[in-house]
């Protein structure tokens, strides 16, 4: 079993709160983490089970009184019924670790759980696997915009294999699955058990095009009207559909850097798949090298060293304070940290060799009136070094592969 980077988090947050919440996409491996971790006293339920759903939500305080706690509860989503009676019993026992929850659908979920169990639960999202995971890092950090390590070299075509399969675990715990048809019922899972039966869509075919569309703009500005005019679809009903591959965590929709000082900045997010493969597949890549070599790779190689800054700080209960620049002349920065009340850049290259004039847009942020701190080129280069007096070349694997 590949070892999770949320594995201590999560510890740590049932041995803290009363109850644990782990959210994400549908076959992560949210179930298969916690049953491994899971006290041998713990009983276990699915409301994926149709009988076990009704029951829950036709009698939820008769199925917590015949499901005892300690209780993992998967896919709690499906009866939000039971919140307010595991609220009720949290409150009256008043123990750690008492209800481990799943969810897949962020959407229904999260309303529930900060109507009912404010500050009773701790959260997790938990995402597809790591660069890290995969390769098993098990001293694995975070990157830091404030320091940096050397690590490893990635080679390019091994990295864009990766990038071209995707993190989600069935493709590495069962062998000989094919990726395609993998992907082809993933999809069809997700728009028959999340899209249709939770959110009443019933124009499936739609719902798949502007998934499809999406995927074609991994790691490039959102624009709503453009999507909408290529479906023949409103603004609208496109803006409803992508915060409901937000909320499920299919994409994340960076935001762009916010100045007052600086008027002529761009209000488009920036889409970032979360899992690289199931966006490869969705947009038509027939194969690794194919994409690679493509005018794309920049973009999914971009959107993959996003991702994976994202899971990582997922991993550890934190959300990174991120952003990208970009202004009316479309001068762009493709990462931006808030730290420590400074602002880090970052660009990141499909090259491997990086040069000063790549960085040339960085004197733009000079105009927000905030410090702005040391960044770089995250890159194919081998070796962490200064790129000038202030700014740095980081290796690629010294941002998602990092061993201090």
């Amino acid at each position: 079993m590949i070892e999770r980077e949320a594995k201590e988090t999560i510890k740590n947050i049932a041995d803290t709160f009363r109850v644990l919440l782990v959210t994400g996409p549908r076959q992560v491996g949210k179930t298969t983490l916690l049953k491994s971790i899971m006290p041998d006293d713990m009983n276990y339920v699915t409301l994926d089970d149709k009988v076990l759903r009704d029951n829950a939500r036709k009698d939820p305080k008769m199925f917590l009184e015949e499901h005892r706690w300690p209780l993992l509860i998967d896919e709690v989503q499906y009866a939000p019924e039971l919140f307010p009676y595991i609220k009720m019993k949290v409150d009256e026992e008043n123990k750690r670790g008492m209800y481990w929850l799943t969810g897949s659908q962020q959407f229904t979920l999260m309303k529930n759980v900060q109507e009912s169990l404010a500050g009773r639960v701790g959260i997790v999202n938990l995402n597809s696997f790591t660069y890290s995971e995969i390769n098993g890092n098990k001293d694995k950090m975070i990157f830091k915009p404030t320091e940096f390590y050397p690590s490893k070299e990635i080679n390019v075509n091994d990295l864009f294999e990766l990038i071209f399969n995707g993190g989600m675990p069935e493709l590495y715990n069962i062998e000989g699955i094919k990726r395609n048809i993998f992907f082809d019922g993933y999809i069809n899972t997700y728009l028959d058990r999340d899209v249709k039966e939770q959110l009443n869509i019933s124009d499936l075919v739609e719902f798949k095009k502007l998934m499809v569309a999406v995927a074609s703009l991994n790691g490039e500005q959102l624009n709503y009207y453009k999507i909408a005019s290529e479906l023949g679809i409103t603004d609208k009903t496109v803006k409803s559909w992508i915060n409901i591959l937000v909320a499920s965590g299919i994409i994340y929709l960076l935001e762009p850097f916010a100045s007052s000082k600086i008027k002529r900045l761009t209000h488009m997010p920036k889409i970032i798949f979360m899992d690289s493969g199931l966006c490869s597949y969705l947009a038509g890549w027939d194969s690794a090298r194919d994409l690679q070599f493509s005018s794309s790779a920049g973009h999914y190689l971009e959107a993959f060293i996003i991702s994976e800054i994202i899971k990582s700080y997922n991993a550890i209960g934190e959300t990174p304070n991120i952003s990208y620049y970009r202004d009316k002349e479309k001068n762009e920065i493709d990462l931006i940290f808030y730290r420590n009340k400074k602002i880090y850049p970052f660009e990141i290259k499909k090259t491997a060799s990086p040069a000063e004039s790549m960085i040339k847009t960085f004197y733009k942020l000079e105009d927000t009136g905030r410090e702005v701190a040391p960044g770089g080129i995250i890159c194919f280069y081998d070796t962490l070094m200064h790129l000038d007096k202030k700014h740095y070349i980081i290796p690629i694997s010294s941002v998602i592969n990092i061993t201090k």
